[in-house]
């Protein structure tokens, strides 16, 4: 391949990974956090409640729930396991957007016993702060942005690709260290994005289709449905016309009962009735099955009055054309199949793309240096300083506000309605400050600082377990082991600055900053 070609394709790999890498990195941290955001929701669990009820009584449960609670009777969910972060066996609330859900279930005394609840929204927030690239307001607008990094994505990606085709046996198995630091992260950069490249492009892939989904749905629409796909879908999503005469349901066992003669293997999790004790009443029952790739679970609705099927297609084992690539893309994204080992191998792949946009960064800064040099020491300019410290800032700032608001999460009181809101701003509070810290301090002294903070913030979050006499759990041990990582490469940090090149943008030594 002539020179020329890589000269500009590496060009296009620098500048797309420059424009897309801050919110990249931020995206694929907090995604690798979203791999454990059940084991972070039943951490984040303020209280140590009691018991369930038993299974056995949900039918009299419910019946008792539905006439204590008027505003249970649009719909309720019934849940199957026992699990710290669940409030109550039925659980409701009033809308898509209310964020403190009530909950019944039996006191030790058998009287019904009825809460309004304030769960953490902590592992919402890391899922935001996934979906979004961490930027603040309208999660629709900001999805969209989103959609137009990942592209800026898939470009560096293939950009990236054609730069290593002519070096690629050579260079793929080298990691030369040394003291020519540059070639170290370079070799690192390669051979981490070279391993990982499959699953780089599934989630630049999905990430594009999901950002976009409603333009490619409007697409479908005219080219392929002839502006008949939302008539289609509601046909085969069809629902019983509504009829509020009152009609006895058939109990939950009876119900789960005939999803096992569909699928013995299938395991139900929950059950959510939609119109209750009427004539029109169904429950969709959520589940999982390991033989199947799942979106995020399957789900078979019911007629909650004869136990007919009433739409089987995100059914294990019955997924329809329409459902099937999209549970696929889902779960291919989200790692949402496999059990723990593919969450785990999710997670370090999570982490290395972070680190591929946070060492690229790095390589730009470096090349820099070394083309300007001529003979002597570079004065670093301006705009090399400014990239320098935002790259701390923004992706150090991540790590430490996302450890803070997972700590908070039991530091914090229940504040009712406003603990959601408490999260947000110790995570936005937290990565602003951690920025401006960046730009005040310098990329030398600012980079060691904050990754001292990202520390100290993670291992806050096992802190938080001892002070509030819980036990220690895999979330805490995971933190420590983090903290322990970020401690060492703040170490090998202050290394580099004592024995690094001296007009390197993080020695301490400060160069007079000139304009770009």
């Amino acid at each position: 391949m002539r020179a020329e070609v890589i000269r500009i394709y590496k060009s296009v790999h620098t500048w797309t990974g420059i424009i897309a890498g801050f919110m990249l990195f931020i995206a694929f941290y907090a995604g690798a956090l979203t791999m454990f955001e059940v084991p972070l929701n039943r951490w984040a669990a303020q209280e140590q409640r009691a018991a369930m009820a038993p299974l056995a009584q949900s039918e009299q449960l419910i019946a008792d729930t539905l006439a204590a609670r008027p505003d249970a009777r649009k719909s309720f969910t019934l849940h199957l396991n026992d699990e710290e972060h669940i409030p109550g066996r039925i659980t409701w609330s009033k809308g898509r957007g209310d964020k403190s859900p009530w909950s019944a279930d039996y006191a030790a005394d058998g009287s019904l016993h009825v809460e309004r609840n304030t769960p953490s929204g902590m592992a919402q927030l890391i899922d935001h702060v996934h979906r979004t690239g961490g930027l603040p307001g309208d999660g629709e607008v900001t999805e969209l942005i989103m959609g137009v990094v990942s592209t800026l994505y898939v470009v560096a990606l293939v950009s990236g690709l054609i730069i290593l085709l002519p070096s690629l046996s050579k260079d793929f198995f080298a990691l030369r260290v040394g003291k020519n630091l540059k070639r170290m992260w370079l070799d690192a950069h390669n051979a981490i994005g070279i391993a990982s490249l499959p699953f780089h492009i599934v989630i630049a892939v999905t990430a594009v289709v999901f950002a976009f989904h409603d333009q490619i749905y409007d697409i479908q629409d005219t080219v392929v449905y002839g502006e008949k796909m939302k008539a289609q879908m509601n046909a085969a999503n069809a629902k019983p016309k509504p009829d509020r005469k009152p009609a006895a349901m058939l109990p939950p066992d009876a119900l789960l009962a005939k999803v096992r003669e569909l699928s013995p293997e299938f395991q139900p999790t929950a059950m959510q009735y939609t119109a209750p004790a009427t004539a029109s009443a169904t429950v969709r029952i959520a589940g999982e099955d390991p033989r199947y790739v799942l979106r995020r679970d399957g789900s078979i609705t019911l007629n909650a009055i004869t136990g007919e099927v009433l739409n089987q297609g995100t059914f294990p084992g019955n997924y329809n054309s329409w459902a099937a690539p999209v549970a696929g893309a889902f779960a291919l994204h989200f790692g949402t199949f496999g059990g723990a080992p593919i969450r785990w191998t999710y997670f370090l792949m999570g982490l290395g793309g972070a680190f591929l946009f946070y060492s690229g960064n790095l390589l730009w800064i470096e090349t820099r240096r070394k083309n300007a040099r001529k003979g002597s020491e570079v004065e670093q300019s301006r705009s090399t300083r400014w990239l320098s410290a935002a790259t701390v800032g923004v992706c150090l700032g991540c790590v430490t506000a996302l450890s803070l608001t997972i700590a908070a999460a039991r530091l914090l009181p229940a504040q009712g309605a406003q603990l959601n809101a408490w999260h947000e701003t110790v995570y936005y509070g937290g990565f602003f400050l951690c920025v401006l810290w960046a730009f005040m301090r310098g990329a030398p002294r600012a980079g060691v600082e904050l990754l001292w903070a990202s520390a100290a913030s993670t291992l806050l979050i096992a802190a938080a377990t001892v002070w509030r006499g819980f036990a220690i759990g895999a979330v805490d041990i995971g933190a420590v082991v983090m903290a322990c990582g970020f401690a060492w490469i703040a170490v090998a940090a202050m290394r580099r600055q004592r024995l690094g090149a001296t007009d390197s943008v993080w020695s301490r030594k400060r160069a007079a900053a000139t304009p770009a």
